[in-house]
């Protein structure tokens, strides 16, 4: 096996190894919530308050409860995988761009008053960036996987942008926006 093949291996698994790190991460940030009584949702982003910007690095850590967590989990993990397929600096670099644009537009264009947590934005995000990647890279492969995402997640991803009581369908959006900035910032020039 050359050395190449050998190294794109390994980013692929520390891309996989980074992404189940975040998943774990959120899974003891929800025990720890629970241990101090409901407390770390504060830490959520509040729109157009200072103290809400932290949210928009720690938001997508917090969780209502196990349910809204086990429920946001498995699509982060499976499309994330998919994007940690092409390595970990990519995985890194979606996940940046795609939390920071959704946070931001959810602190700028959410409700008065409103907490807005959960990894959702971003599991838009990674579900956006997958479509929108094989548009932008002009790539065969990665055209029919952005074409399963489309099948498979179209409907959610749809119906999440609806305005619903308790859901951040402002976190759904900008996520999904900033997962079509990446594929466009991260696009491969093709002649």
């Amino acid at each position: 096996m050359s050395a190449s093949a050998t190294s794109s291996r390994e980013d692929r698994r520390a891309g996989l190894l980074t992404l189940a790190v975040l998943a774990g991460v959120m899974w003891v940030a929800e025990i720890v919530h629970v241990v101090l009584g409901g407390r770390l949702d504060l830490l959520g982003i509040e729109p157009r308050e200072v103290d809400g910007l932290t949210g928009v690095v720690l938001a997508p850590f917090l969780h209502a409860d196990f349910g809204h967590l086990a429920g946001n989990t498995v699509p982060f993990l499976v499309l994330g995988a998919v994007v940690a397929l092409s390595g970990l600096a990519r995985l890194l670099a979606v996940t940046v761009i795609v939390a920071l644009v959704g946070g931001l537009g959810t602190w700028l264009f959410g409700a008065d008053g409103s907490l807005h947590i959960g990894a959702s934005g971003v599991v838009f995000g990674f579900a956006a960036y997958l479509v929108a990647r094989g548009l932008f890279d002009r790539r065969l492969h990665y055209l029919a996987i952005g074409l399963l995402v489309a099948i498979v997640y179209g409907g959610t991803l749809l119906g999440g942008l609806l305005p619903s009581p308790g859901i951040s369908w402002q976190g759904h959006l900008f996520g999904a926006v900033g997962g079509v900035l990446a594929a466009r910032v991260l696009a491969r020039r093709v002649s």
